[in-house]
């Protein structure tokens, strides 16, 4: 990407939206994950994105009742260790309620029919179609009968899958984000593969294009935003110590609020100055040189490249940047050695 397709790629109506992915982190506990709005929302996040499953419905009996041996284990089957992390459909319009507190969007990843229709009845702002289920066109036109805006992340597939699965979307809904997403928990810095971000930006220009990384620092954004994307999504956490496959690689509060204010600053580091401070700035002002004379020069004189020197006065003369206007002049008055030389003294 050129300068000036990054240049339009930052225009105003690009104005990140940035994601705070709270997923199932707060563990189950309602009192934690209004916190997590709380936290987020004052460090950054302008949606805070939670998960909603139905796990009887969404799991098989073996796949619910499988024993489940792991450090991160809520409960020995799989599907009770789910059930412990959910939060009860009763409780999901306070998170909405919280968010409006806070003046952030809410957001949830639905992972099945009936999560789907329980978020929808709440009343999120926006719902995300996880990379489970890129490809999963019967799903995926459910969520397109919402008529709400809608995030999709794309790890485990390849571009007909997002092809096909944005074309169902576009059947029934305008605001559509891609997200380039890596399924790699962590995902290190050498297998983000950010230049997807140009490929999604070239084959789908009606949506918003953006990252949705599992890498455990910041510099993934930034970078991201200077491929042109415009939305970004990250996991966070409270502490990164808790128990939970999802904490080690997510952000706490502080590198969460370095990571937005980071995507924020990029549109803002790109235009070149074009104000008249350039070459006045305070440094200059007070140690820029001025152009004196290197040795005794007479009236009469045509001023070579040898015969000009620069010296620090309390105050700026001719900048000696400005050398050029003087070699090859005349000049109309004698100046001593480290004498200041002005336009007043040559012939130009």
């Amino acid at each position: 990407m050129n300068t000036n397709e990054i240049n339009k790629s930052h225009n105003i109506e690009n104005k990140p939206l940035i994601i705070a992915e709270v997923g199932q982190n707060h563990q189950g506990e309602l009192e934690k994950a209004l916190e997590y709005i709380k936290v987020f929302a004052s460090n950054g996040a302008d949606v805070i994105k939670f998960q909603t499953r139905d796990n009887a419905f969404l799991f098989s009996k073996d796949a619910y009742e499988k024993e489940y041996n792991s450090e991160n284990a809520f409960a020995q089957s799989y599907g009770e260790h789910r059930e412990k992390l959910e939060l009860h459909p009763k409780d999901l319009h306070l998170l909405k309620k919280e968010c409006e507190k806070y003046g952030v969007k809410y957001m949830s990843t639905p992972f099945d029919e009936h999560s789907l229709d329980l978020i929808c009845d709440v009343g999120v702002d926006l719902i995300k179609i996880a990379s489970f289920d890129l490809g999963n066109l019967p799903f995926i036109s459910k969520i397109a009968k919402k008529g709400l805006p809608v995030v999709i992340s794309t790890g485990g597939g390849n571009l007909d899958d997002v092809r096909s699965s944005v074309k169902i979307l576009q059947e029934g809904i305008n605001d559509i984000s891609i997200l380039h997403c890596v399924s790699e928990y962590p995902c290190t810095h050498d297998r983000l593969g950010l230049e997807a971000i140009q490929e999604y930006l070239k084959e789908f220009p009606n949506c918003k294009i953006g990252v949705s990384d599992h890498f455990n620092g910041i510099l993934s954004g930034p970078v991201a935003c200077l491929l042109g994307a415009s939305v970004f999504e990250k996991h966070v956490t409270l502490n990164r110590s808790l128990k939970g496959t999802d904490h080690s690689f997510a952000l706490e509060p502080h590198g969460f609020n370095s990571f937005a204010r980071d995507i924020r600053r990029v549109p803002e580091m790109m235009p070149r100055k074009n104000d008249n401070t350039l070459g006045n700035e305070p440094v200059f002002i007070k140690l820029g040189k001025s152009i004196v004379a290197a040795r005794d020069l007479n009236k009469g004189e045509i001023i070579s490249i040898d015969d000009l020197s620069g010296k620090i006065f309390t105050k700026q003369f001719v900048p000696v940047r400005e050398s050029i206007n003087f070699i090859g002049s005349k000049l109309k008055n004698s100046i001593i050695r480290g004498g200041i030389i002005s336009y007043e003294d040559i012939r130009i």
